[in-house]
Formats: structure tokens, C-alpha cells, sequence
């Protein structure tokens, strides 16, 4: 296994294309477990047969991610013991074959396309805008024949100078992915070695492709749980987003961490352009960011300095906390009815006039919850310095003043606990497990969503965040280059922040260079 830090000088950079560059992962997912669930429930009403459905996570990330779809629906079915006829590429979709089963799926997957908008992840888009100021040749690969259609009502088909897709793997008679024939022809189109490229995935099929094909630099991109599979399968460099890659002039790209961004003090008079020149919205994690980390969560208290920075600049431009607290708990922490709130991690809004909003489908989740803070206190009886936070739409276990020896015992208690409670998934943080509803919401969807309500979605608006914690990164990544990231560091890890500050009194600072910066006057 070969991982590094660093990569060489590049001359081009290629980039897979569901995942990486298009959120449609979803989307294939949902089509193979409607194909598969269907055929195997059909399957299984013969005597003596078991239906056991497609694992969203397990299967998917096994058997068919990244693979081309007649390779997908017959790795999969070879996994449960069944073995098809391949047929022909014409078969019809309702045919008991491999190509059969596999137009089933695609054609699923069209009505998708058809229905739905296709969003990309803004940090890929920062680097490819980065790599091409740099002179970097662009490819985009997929195993899929759809990718054409899929990037352009992405609207970025015309960022690469290359693409290689299914269709081009049936043209030629090549072998899909981890076979590396897809990316050497891809180098090949853009007159490139593979030593001076590198490859982004987020499969472990198409890092296997890359490390086979002599590439480079391999960038896996780990948008679950997939950092281990990998970096062990070979990826130079693990990320949880392109937005977490830094570009040098030089050509080389390495990880953006905490330590490595640009602090906000060198560079204030840039930044201070850019909110001169727009209409800024600030928004603000709480702990760590506004007021220390402190042993005992209840006594995380706003300092009045502070205070008097939050309620100067919210009277000039929209402030809103976002924070995995409670509602009721975070409105008395802050004590502000100028400023908007943001509370267990997205799902409830609240705001100046008595708004308030609770993301749909939220409640559906709280007897799940309650269930689950049940067990967890009878599985954590014996273990001292625990606490649990109970809030309306998720539930923090904090270990902070556990013994080291016993952390071990509650991170499996959560993972039992969630084993039981399927409808929940874990959140991480600072000396924390937050279990939370198993639905695609976080607090970058959650400002997202504000920014849309707030009718503050205007080219004319910079959307400007502050936070510490991993689950402020996925507000980072969705702002991408239109709004500007400031992580306050603490620690080592990796960001997608553009900018850093050292603790909350440089926050509190960068608060008040704001609200003078509305009034016309240079801080």
C-alpha cells in the first residue's frame, strides 16, 4: 500500500463522475434496490426460499458502485448464489437476464434523471475551477452510458477537456472498472501519463483502477464510512470532500487541514473586499465557536461581550447560530431575539417575529429516539461521568469526563444501540456521539434551506460561517467558493475552510470588524 501526502507536479487530473463530481449516488442506489428488491422478492415466493433485500450499504458499496451495470447485476447476483444467462445489450427490460435485469435498472435511473435536478458537490467545483487556472487537464469518467445527460443538466459538461463513459467501454470492448483500461484511455485522450495524473474516486473499485493503471496521485473521496477500505485498496490521500484539497502553485495537491488555511487576520483586507462588495449573512456555531468547550455542557455561557457583538452586528446584517443544542436551550444561552436559530443539527428553525419550523418528517423520529436514550441509560448504568443530552430531534452522549479506559464501552453501547434502532445514525463531534434521524439532513442542508427561506439565495449575497467541529464541515462544503468557510482551530483535522481563527475571542474580533465594516467604516 502506497499513501502520500504530497502528489507531483500534475499535469492533468481526472474525476470520477457520480459521487465525485454529480450527487446522483443516491439516486443509482435507489434504482438498484428497486431492481433488486423486486426480482429477489419474486425470487423468493419458490418453496423454500428466504428474501433477504438489497443492503443499501453493505451491496451497494460491494458489488455495484462504480462498476459497469451488467458487471453490477452480475457480481451482486453472483453474491447471492444466483447465476443468470447474460444475454445481449437489446434484451428487454423485463428479460431474466444480466443485460435484462441490468436496462431495468437503467431505465429506472432515467425516470430519475428526468424528474430530478442533478446537484454537484461545490468543492469539486472550487478545485476544478482551481486546477484549470493552473493549467491541469481535466477528464471526467463513469461507468455509466448516462453521463453526458447527467452532466449537462449538472451545467458542467464543458469543465473537462475529456470524457470517457459507458458508451465508450461498449465501443471499445473494454473491461469496467477496477481494471484500469477506462482511465488509460481517458489519459490517453488528454495526452497525458498516468504518472504526472491523478485520479479522484470514491469507490474502491475505481481506486483499485487507478493504483493498477501506474497513477500518480489517487484521491479517494470517503463520503460514509469508507476511509479504512481505501487507503488500504491503495488512495494516496483520503478525504471526506474534494473541498478538503489543496492546490499549490506549484501543481501539487495535498490535504487541506485546520493548521494549513490562511488565518483570517493575514488576510482581512481580501476578505473585507468581498464583504464590502455584497450583502453578507453570517452564521455561527455555538460551542467552541462563541463561547469555549467547557466539561459540563450546561455551563457553556455566553460571555456579554460577545453578546454585545452578536446583537451589533445582527442589527445590520442577518446572524443566525446554528448548533446541535436544543432549541429552548440555545435560545436562553444566547438571549437574542434579533438573531435567527438553527437547533439539533438543522431539524428545527426558529427566528425574529416567532418563526418557527420543524424539518418535515422530523417527528416521526422521536419515539425512535426515545427508545434508543432508554437503552443507552441502562447500557451506560455503570459507567461514571456520562451524560445524556436529550433534544427534540436527536440525543448527545458526551464522554468528556469519562475515564479513558471506559470510552471504549460507551462508543459500543451507541453502536448496539443503533444496531437495534436502524432508523437512527451516529453524528460525531468533540468528546460526543449525537444520534440523530437517519435522513440526508445536516446543518449544511439546514443553512442551505435557511438561505432559501430567507430569500438570501441572490448571486448579490455572501454567505459567510464560523464554526469548530466536524459537523460544521458540511456547511463549509456546501457554501463551496460563494461564501466564505472560517473553521476556529482546535486540534488536527482536515477542512474545507478557507480561513482560520484561533479561538472564540478572535471570533468575537472578527464579529466586530464585521458590524464596523456595515457602518462604512475601515476596522
Amino acid at each position: 500500500m502506497r499513501n502520500e501526502s504530497l502528489s507531483p507536479p500534475l499535469d492533468a487530473a481526472l474525476f470520477d463522475m457520480d459521487g465525485v463530481v454529480t450527487d446522483t449516488a443516491d439516486a443509482h442506489a435507489a434504482a438498484w434496490k428497486r431492481l433488486f428488491d423486486a426480482y429477489l422478492s419474486k425470487r423468493a415466493q419458490k418453496p423454500g426460499a428466504e428474501f433477504v433485500p438489497f443492503d443499501l450499504v453493505h451491496d451497494y458499496r460491494r458489488f455495484v458502485d462504480g462498476m459497469p451495470r451488467y458487471d453490477g447485476v452480475r457480481t451482486f447476483l453472483q453474491s447471492r448464489g444466483i447465476e443468470l444467462p447474460f444475454g445481449c445489450p437489446d434484451d428487454a427490460p423485463d428479460r431474466e437476464s444480466v443485460c435484462g435485469l441490468g436496462n431495468r435498472k437503467d431505465h429506472f435511473f432515467r425516470e430519475w434523471l428526468q424528474s430530478h435536478p442533478v446537484r454537484t458537490y461545490p468543492g469539486t467545483l472550487a478545485l476544478l475551477e482551481r486546477m484549470r487556472d493552473c493549467g491541469i487537464k481535466l477528464g471526467v469518467f463513469s461507468a455509466s452510458r448516462n453521463a453526458g445527460q447527467v452532466l449537462k443538466r449538472a451545467r458542467v459538461l464543458d469543465m473537462f477537456d475529456a470524457r470517457f463513459d459507458g458508451t465508450d467501454l461498449t465501443r471499445l470492448a473494454l473491461p469496467g472498472k477496477p481494471d484500469p483500461a477506462m482511465l488509460i484511455a481517458l489519459a490517453e485522450q488528454l495526452g497525458v501519463a498516468p504518472s504526472q495524473t491523478a485520479v479522484v474516486e470514491d469507490a474502491v473499485a475505481g481506486v483499485q483502477a487507478a493504483v493498477r493503471g501506474g497513477f500518480g496521485f489517487v484521491v479517494g473521496i470517503d463520503r460514509g464510512h469508507y476511509a479504512e477500505a481505501l487507503a488500504s485498496n491503495g488512495a494516496s490521500l483520503v478525504v471526506a470532500d474534494a473541498g478538503e484539497l489543496r492546490l499549490g502553485d506549484d501543481r501539487r495537491l495535498q490535504a487541506r487541514t485546520i493548521e494549513n488555511v490562511p488565518s483570517v487576520q493575514e488576510h482581512w483586507p481580501e476578505i473585507a473586499a468581498r464583504v464590502r462588495a455584497a450583502e453578507p449573512a453570517v452564521f455561527l456555531d455555538y460551542d467552541g465557536t462563541l463561547t469555549p468547550i467547557v466539561p459540563d455542557p450546561d455551563q457553556a455561557l455566553l460571555d456579554s461581550k460577545t453578546r454585545e457583538a452578536l446583537a451589533m452586528l445582527s442589527k445590520r446584517v442577518p446572524v443566525t447560530i446554528v448548533s446541535g443544542r436544543d432549541l429552548r436551550k440555545l435560545h436562553e444561552f444566547v438571549g437574542l431575539e434579533s438573531v435567527y436559530y438553527v437547533a439539533s443539527h438543522g431539524f428545527e428553525f426558529a427566528g425574529p417575529g416567532g418563526s418557527h419550523e420543524i424539518v418535515e418528517g422530523a417527528q416521526a423520529y422521536e419515539a425512535e429516539l426515545d427508545g434508543a436514550e432508554r437503552a443507552l441509560r441502562v447500557a451506560l448504568e455503570d459507567i461514571a461521568g456520562y451524560s445524556i443530552e436529550r433534544k427534540a430531534f436527536a440525543m448527545a452522549v458526551h464522554f468528556r469526563r469519562v475515564a479513558d479506559a471506559d470510552v471504549a464501552t460507551v462508543e459500543r453501547a451507541v453502536d448496539d444501540v443503533l444496531a437495534a434502532h436502524p432508523r437512527l445514525r451516529v453524528g460525531g463531534g468533540k468528546k460526543v456521539f449525537e444520534l440523530l434521524p437517519a435522513i440526508r439532513w445536516n446543518k449544511g442542508e439546514a443553512v442551505s434551506s435557511l438561505v432559501e427561506k430567507l430569500g438570501l439565495d441572490s448571486d448579490k449575497v455572501l454567505p459567510i460561517y464560523v464554526g469548530d467541529d466536524l459537523t460544521d464541515e458540511d456547511a463549509f462544503r456546501i457554501l463551496g467558493t460563494r461564501g466564505i468557510g472560517v473553521v476556529v482551530r482546535d486540534g488536527t483535522r482536515r477542512t474545507s475552510a478557507g480561513y482560520g481563527l484561533a479561538g472564540p475571542e478572535e471570533v468575537r474580533t472578527f464579529l466586530m470588524r464585521l458590524a464596523t465594516l456595515q457602518d462604512g467604516s475601515a476596522p
